[in-house]
């Protein structure tokens, strides 16, 4: 990520992989202050980076290093509230085709791990040089 998408973090470790697995990936944002709306609610806008991040690192691990893959379609559902602190993605590739992959992503936060917003989304993978 810090080679592809250096500007993303600019100075701070707030969004990283943390695995790469095979049909998949987790991410983590460590939701600090800046990442929290009026009543120490983790953002939406922070939530959806975080799940466009979980999709972009399963098309980079498994499409190939082209940093040129681009989002589609990302659809969001906010499940409940996320506190502040670490928010943990669990994406999971729907399909893997030669110009686009569709990808689902779990994102849990709080002691208890439980579901805060779930999205599912596309990338499109540029063609391969002949």
């Amino acid at each position: 990520m810090e080679r592809e998408f250096p500007q993303l973090n600019s100075g701070t470790s707030s969004f990283y992989a943390t695995a790469v697995v095979p049909g998949g990936c987790s991410v983590r944002l460590d939701a600090t202050e800046k990442h929290l709306r009026p009543g120490n609610t983790v953002s939406g806008p922070s939530l959806f980076t975080l799940a466009d991040i979980g999709g972009y690192v399963c098309v980079l691990s498994h499409a190939g290093p082209d940093a040129l893959s681009v989002t589609t379609n990302l659809n969001i559902n906010f499940v409940r509230k996320a506190p502040a602190g670490p928010v943990d993605g669990h994406c999971r590739i729907i399909k893997l085709g030669r110009s686009l992959m569709v990808f689902e992503i779990d994102m849990r936060a709080g002691a208890e791990g439980v579901t805060v917003a779930h999205a599912t989304g596309t990338y499109s993978i540029p063609p391969k040089p002949k």
